[in-house]
């Protein structure tokens, strides 16, 4: 078994990363380079701007490349949720923004010629128990009436044909839900603003920002950048947690992103028969628990197969290892035909979470962020990079985030240490729901 994510190991490596030392004085700094940071970048280069990309690993290396594979419309709150605490209409924006994103990774997919297996496949949302159906077809009937008629209610006779499990009790279909291959997408980004003209680094993490004048120095092990703004789309990996906070370049996100690891395996390739018998529909499916799954097949059709399996700000080999473990027996209970099913890949990666889980895009501390997509960033992180650039060059309108309040988490200076306690209460919550 493979213990890195699938996406890395069957993407094209970025090959047109600059090898010299960081170096030069550029109109805007992005660093990051996942899906936010890449398309930010891409905007610029295209509108004529100087551009540079600082990625502390590779490109892909972070939540980009590590997550399930999915772009699911919708939000990670009920919607009915999402009006109450947001407004009616921010809320209605928002949700719409999640289906703008999408559109625009479809067509940005065309316009750059990238080869990523994108693909409509219509999302299910899955009640986990008969206790669930209800308040799962009360948030379907809202949504469906007030801002997405592209929904269908499925009733547990109706998922013979979408799953092959009996452990649900109807779905939610959301029509305009897709898939693609995350490592390629990422690479396709990169390959299009290098193209563009933006200079890219990779192993170039930021180790201190400094004014310079009225922009920025940005110093990293290879060498400093001078540039007059920067963008920060770096979400859970926005420094290490050794660093001192006081001194950290990042300390702002630190101080109210909350770093949480979520796993996934892929099995081996299925056979046409275990397809069939698996998942028939070829969705991306999420379950409606507290600590719920998530799953779809890959394009070899492996089952690809992840949830936040531990509460744990960790993942390394060790903490992978574990959750594939705890994952391996999820599978075997949801689809017991693929409970002795063979691992081929196991990883994981962390959600930077927001604590209220909803995105926050802006400016603060002189520079220009979005992040805190708390597990549906695959799906917004491309139309906010627009946003991003948008707003370096002075336009506002296309930030479906704006003016949302962004306040520090009490207690939190990075490291996650209540999350024991945060697995606690959503499993007793599960438990009893």
């Amino acid at each position: 078994m493979k213990y890195t994510p699938f996406w890395h190991d069957t993407a094209p490596a970025f090959a047109k990363a600059q090898e010299g030392p960081v170096s030069g004085k550029i109109d805007l700094a992005v660093i990051g380079g996942g899906f936010t940071g890449l398309n930010a970048a891409r905007r610029l280069a295209r509108a004529g701007v100087s551009v540079a990309l600082l990625e502390a690993d590779h490109i892909g290396a972070g939540g980009s490349g590590r997550n399930g594979g999915h772009l699911n419309n919708g939000m990670a709150h009920g919607y009915a949720e999402a009006k109450s605490h947001l407004g009616a209409a921010r809320a209605h924006a928002l949700y719409k923004a999640y289906d703008r994103s999408i559109d625009m990774i479809e067509d940005l997919i065309a316009e750059e010629d990238i080869d990523c297996d994108f693909r409509r496949s219509g999302k299910l949302k899955l009640a986990s128990k008969p206790s669930h159906v209800a308040g799962l077809r009360r948030g379907f009937e809202l949504i469906h009436k007030e801002v997405d008629p592209d929904t269908r209610w499925l009733e547990k006779a109706d998922l013979a044909v979408e799953i092959g499990s009996d452990e649900f009790h109807g779905a939610v279909l959301y029509g305009k839900s897709a898939m693609m291959h995350m490592g390629r997408y990422a690479t396709g980004l990169a390959d299009a603003a290098h193209r563009h003209g933006a200079l890219i680094w990779e192993g170039a993490p930021v180790v201190a920002r400094d004014r310079f004048g009225s922009g920025w120095t940005l110093k990293t092990p290879k060498g400093t950048l001078n540039a007059d703004r920067v963008i920060v789309a770096t979400g859970a990996y926005s420094g290490s947690y050794s660093d001192s906070v006081a001194k950290a370049p990042l300390a702002y996100f630190r101080k109210r992103i909350i770093s949480v690891g979520s796993f996934i395996v892929a099995t081996r390739p299925l056979t046409p028969d275990e397809v069939a018998a698996t998942l028939p529909g070829n969705r991306t499916c999420v379950t409606s628990m507290n600590i719920g799954n998530y799953f779809r097949l890959s394009p070899d059709n492996r089952l690809i197969f992840g949830g936040r399996a531990r509460f744990s700000a960790t993942s390394d080999q060790q903490s992978d290892a574990l959750s594939g473990q705890v994952l391996h027996r999820a599978i075997g209970r949801i689809f017991p035909q693929l409970a002795q099913v063979q691992l081929d890949y196991c990883w994981g990666g962390l959600v930077g979470m927001t604590k209220d889980r909803y995105p926050r895009a802006g400016e603060a501390c002189g520079m220009i962020y979005g992040m805190g997509y708390s597990g549906h960033g695959a799906q917004m992180s491309t139309l906010i990079g627009q946003a991003l650039a948008d707003m370096a060059m002075g336009r506002k309108d296309t930030n479906p985030l704006d003016g949302l309040d962004w306040p520090a988490i009490p207690l939190h200076s990075g490291k996650p240490w209540f999350l024991p306690l945060v697995g606690m209460w959503f499993a007793l919550k599960d438990r009893i729901s």
